[in-house]
């Protein structure tokens, strides 16, 4: 089922996390102290509206390597084994991710930052501050708009360049994160 992001509000401390990723190492919010601006985003394998943005979404990233960026499945891997570690890693590697995928198999660190959705973006100033929530772009699969990254990426520009984002942001739209029972 298709849901909305929660639209945490703005200035909102980004949750201390320590995950370990698809090959084992354990990632800390921390070790990204020092970078001009964190993206935290909740992505999955098994959701068509992240495999609609997967590639894009590589390739958006690509653009801005002094960007800091953390993907993390909070999904319950059980119940949706799509979502292993295994299948988020050959994700990485088919969409072009060069940044750490996490994985949340306590689904404390969503709970945390109040993820709803997958895509769901969290985008953190330099101090570790929310400085944008919301949508990749206005395009979801098979609403026929184009794929362009463009929400997100003005975001990402005006956050390295210390200015804030203006309101409102688009939600993002994905599918629920499948907690466990």
């Amino acid at each position: 089922m298709a849901v909305s992001s929660l639209m945490v509000p703005l200035g909102t401390p980004a949750p201390d996390f320590a995950l370990a990723d698809t090959s084992g190492s354990v990632v800390r919010r921390d070790d990204f102290t020092g970078a001009p601006a964190l993206l935290v985003a909740f992505l999955c394998n098994h959701c068509p509206y992240v495999r609609h943005i997967e590639v894009a979404l590589g390739e958006t990233l690509s653009g801005f390597p002094e960007l800091a960026v953390v993907g993390i499945c909070t999904n319950d891997a059980d119940a949706y084994p799509q979502d292993a570690a295994d299948q988020l890693a050959a994700q990485a590697k088919r969409a072009g991710w060069h940044f750490p995928y996490l994985l949340d198999a306590g689904q404390d660190v969503g709970r945390a930052y109040r993820a709803a959705c997958t895509p769901d973006f969290f985008l953190y100033d330099a101090q570790h501050a929310l400085a944008y929530r919301g949508a990749f772009d206005e395009s979801t699969p098979g609403n026929g708009k184009p794929l362009t990254g463009a929400d997100l990426r003005a975001a990402i520009e005006l956050v390295l360049a210390g200015k804030p984002v203006p309101e409102p942001h688009r939600a993002s739209r994905g599918c629920s994160i499948k907690w466990r029972r």
